[in-house]
């Protein structure tokens, strides 16, 4: 059964649900294509040392640029998590200048410590980021520089990256940053400032293995762990305003 966009799920047993092929991204099908082409040339041509490489890079390109579907939790507490991936690091730090201060009419984030929760997106992971709640965007700021291992500290404020802020009817904001790693060169948005998006919209994907910043209104600490992994769009990060302990086992 397919599911439609846009229905309402609950967990007392509302909608329905099943397995589907995910969505491959439009970004991501040029790339494909290319590939299929080439191990298409090199089949016809009976280069198999070059066709059959080229086929599982076909496949592979796919794979990385796939858009599944995601069920969205609704609550006006919530902040959802904007990337698939690992939470690599959970910190007090001061927002980036660039999510501060007043910039001509939007406040942007208060100075002080807040709580940053890094995720880490491998190449395995889903690379389309979504909004963690849902207001106008009220910045985007590219920021052009290094593409050392994302999963690094100061990846923060050394790689290539952009910045973007949502502000909710409530005067409550988010500030997140993509950040490029290794590997990914290219950080694609698909916002601009002034557009309103709803919580778990899509706003943009890195290419090939990244990391992604989401920076907590202060009063307000993360409902994941360390080493946790969490999914866009549906993993709850946070819930606004409550900041207790939660402690885990790996096992």
């Amino acid at each position: 059964m397919v599911r439609m966009a846009g229905e309402l799920m609950d967990n007392k047993g509302r909608g329905d649900a099943g397995w589907q092929w995910p969505a491959i991204h439009p970004e991501g099908r040029k790339f494909g294509l290319i590939a299929v082409g080439i191990s298409l040339f090199a089949a016809f041509m009976a280069w198999e040392t070059i066709a059959w490489p080229m086929a599982f890079l076909s496949l592979g390109v796919f794979a990385f640029f796939r858009d599944p579907e995601r069920v969205v939790p609704q609550g006006d507490r919530y902040v959802v998590s904007p990337a698939d991936g690992l939470v690599s690091l959970i910190t007090q730090v001061e927002p980036p200048a660039e999510l501060r201060g007043d910039d001509g009419g939007n406040p942007g984030l208060a100075t002080g410590p807040v709580t940053r929760v890094s995720i880490f997106m491998s190449v395995f992971d889903v690379h389309i980021n979504r909004a963690p709640i849902g207001g106008t965007v009220r910045r985007v700021v590219y920021i052009p520089g290094k593409f050392m291992n994302a999963d690094l500290d100061k990846a923060s404020d050394e790689n290539e990256r952009q910045h973007i802020l949502i502000e909710r009817a409530d005067g409550a904001a988010i500030g997140f940053t993509q950040i490029a790693g290794l590997v990914a060169r290219r950080i694609v948005p698909f916002i601009k400032p002034g557009d309103t998006l709803a919580v778990g919209q899509r706003v943009g994907l890195i290419r090939f293995g990244s990391r992604v910043d989401v920076y907590l209104p202060a009063g307000t600490g993360s409902k994941v762990l360390i080493g946790q992994k969490v999914i866009a769009g549906e993993t709850i990060l946070a819930e606004l305003g409550q900041q207790a302990l939660i402690e885990g086992v790996a096992q």
